[in-house]
């Protein structure tokens, strides 16, 4: 058998192995955006990336603020308490 017919073969067996592994993923994604069950880890990753959103955009508005030293304590007392 010649050797360009067994790279052929190979070639086309790695193609569509790496095409049904794409379109595996794609459908993954598909099925989290439309909003398939997510794994509890996801929720919580979530859930924690929302809250330090929120803890920067106090931290960006106590730095570029200008209102003086207790309004400044008060704020990092409030992110203490959370």
């Amino acid at each position: 058998m010649p050797w360009s017919v067994v790279f052929m073969v190979i070639a086309i067996v790695m193609i569509t192995s790496i095409a049904r592994v794409s379109k595996e993923k794609y459908r993954a994604i598909g099925r989290a955006e439309e909003g398939g069950a997510l794994p509890a880890d996801a929720i919580a990753g979530r859930e924690e990336i929302r809250q330090l959103k929120e803890r920067i955009a106090v931290l960006e508005r106590v730095i570029t603020d200008n209102h003086g030293s207790a309004d400044l304590t008060r704020q990092i007392e409030e992110l203490r308490n959370r």
